[in-house]
């Protein structure tokens, strides 16, 4: 079977011949579904092979959505027969027995009267009236067989099969009771909501578990008063204590999941106090992921419609798509900060070494600035300092870092004004500082950290924001970010030429 499978996975994407897919397609549902999920037919060849397909190769098939018309109305023709359910203990399902037997079997089965009815069977009911007897029951499916099998599921399903008891909504939850399938999804909660924990995988999404749980999954071993977090706004979410022991079939010994109790903690078992409606730096990252692909996308189709490699298009819709891309490229660079951020406050911001000139970058950095610059009707004045004067770390956040310092200062000036930006270096540090603009006099020192409300031109995400990103960053680079009464100094480790000298500056 193995062979089979890892035979499939190879297959799947080398568009294999009709046969070849009819020979998977009518194995195990592990091996057919590689290759029905891609294989590339005809409608003609899909409806042919239909008829000696398994129902559970059908299945797999009815997922696609790129079928052919016909080969969708073929599949339909097949009706209910491809959902019935499997008979208790495994058996394969069968054509229903003609009306006539069904019937036979039914009365030959009946207990005489007197008689105790045996397990599975329905009791005999006397008639009503001497008229005859009672009518036989019509249809090929009799009532006991159905309770038998309903009996049978509940019976090898175990507790999974346990209603599980109300909850009001406004009723806080201290504890409750849960069950998992072999690959940790919650299946069963008995005390709290179904809707935020059922479906729900431990240590993915919603539901967050430490490294305890983990470990102890793939021992199959128990554990105690382990980590769980769900996120969300439910009854549910939180901080929890779990403890739980794992099951196993006793027929075959097989692993069927985790079945434990989970418990609020209390104040000294609390990792750290969080505050309840900050968003964790997994949080900001997920959502970094989830506004990334699609600005990106964004950005990527106003430029074919900018450079016209779709066809041509009128100067309106490519004025527009122009404005489009400017806008999602200033979205863009928001995002990275917000990942920057995220990354840093969980010590996992990658910063390679190297040496970045100071020159070249703060001229880039302006070029960048310029159309600001123009909205704001304000003037760079830059002076890079020495010749060979460089910075010792990452160019990324390097660029990111000063960059974002100058578009702090030039979103803030006033018409006509003139920010400068001057380079230095002393005691081994390469120094950059940039002048206050006027607008922030009244907020003199670290008090434009207070700045949480005010949004200025080329700074999505506030000042405040941008003034901590730059301090923290700064800080990951091994230097330090100033917040002086005229301007903000730069200071970072420098990677001066042996040749250049060092000029000193207050």
């Amino acid at each position: 079977m193995r062979t089979r499978a890892a035979s499939a996975r190879n297959l799947a994407f080398a568009n294999p011949p009709a046969e070849l897919v009819r020979l998977f397609a009518e194995d195990e549902p592990s091996v057919a579904a590689p290759v029905i999920a891609v294989a590339r037919l005809t409608g003609d060849e899909w409806r042919a092979m239909l008829p000696d397909l398994p129902p559970t190769s059908r299945s797999l098939l009815r997922h696609r959505r790129d079928l052919p018309a016909d080969t969708v109305r073929a599949l339909d023709s097949f009706g209910s027969s491809d959902f019935a359910l499997p008979q208790p203990g495994g058996a394969s399902w069968r054509e229903p027995e003609p009306v006539t037997s069904a019937v036979e079997a039914f009365v030959s089965d009946r207990a005489a009267p007197g008689d105790n009815p045996r397990h599975g069977e329905s009791p005999a009911i006397a008639p009503a009236n001497d008229a005859g007897p009672a009518p036989a029951p019509r249809g090929p499916f009799q009532i006991a067989d159905l309770v038998a099998r309903i009996d049978a599921y509940q019976r090898d399903h175990g507790e999974l099969g346990r209603p599980p008891r109300a909850i009001d909504s406004d009723e806080p939850i201290d504890h409750f009771c849960f069950e998992t399938d072999a690959t940790g999804t919650i299946r069963w909660v008995d005390g709290a909501p179904r809707e935020p924990l059922i479906g729900v995988l431990l240590g993915t999404g919603s539901a967050q578990v430490d490294g305890v749980v983990s470990g102890a999954f793939r021992r199959r071993a128990s554990f105690v008063d382990a980590r769980l977090v769900i996120a969300g706004a439910s009854p549910a979410a939180g901080q929890w204590q779990v403890s739980a022991t794992p099951a196993f079939d006793p027929a075959i010994g097989r692993f069927t999941g985790y079945r434990g109790v989970a418990r609020r903690p209390r104040a000294d078992q609390r990792a750290e106090p969080m505050a309840r409606n900050a968003p964790s730096p997994e949080a900001l990252r997920a959502l970094v992921h989830e506004l990334r692909t699609p600005t990106n996308a964004i950005s990527g189709f106003a430029e074919m419609i900018e450079a016209q490699v779709l066809g041509p298009a009128p100067d309106v819709y490519r004025e527009r798509a122009s404005a489009i891309r400017h806008d999602t490229h200033d979205l863009i660079a928001a995002i990275d900060d917000i990942d920057t951020a995220a990354r840093i406050e969980q010590d996992a911001l990658v910063l390679r070494p190297g040496v970045v000139g100071v020159a070249p970058l703060l001229a880039r950095a302006a070029r960048d600035l310029e159309p600001l610059m123009l909205l704001r009707q304000s003037v760079v004045d830059i002076d890079s300092g020495p010749p060979g004067l460089a910075i010792a770390g990452d160019e990324v956040a390097v660029a990111r870092l000063i960059s974002r310092l100058m578009a702090l200062a030039v979103g803030a000036s006033g018409i006509g004004e003139r920010v400068a930006v001057r380079a230095w270096s002393k005691d081994g540090q390469a120094r950059i500082a940039v002048d206050r603009p006027s607008a922030f006099a009244a907020w003199p020192g670290d008090a434009l950290l207070s700045l949480e409300g005010e949004d200025q031109e080329g700074t999505l995400l506030g000042t405040a924001f941008g003034l901590r990103l730059a301090r923290n960053l700064a800080g990951e680079l091994g230097g330090s970010l100033k917040i002086g009464e005229q301007r903000l100094t730069l200071r970072l480790p420098a990677a001066l030429d042996h040749g250049v000298g060092q000029l000193s500056s207050n």
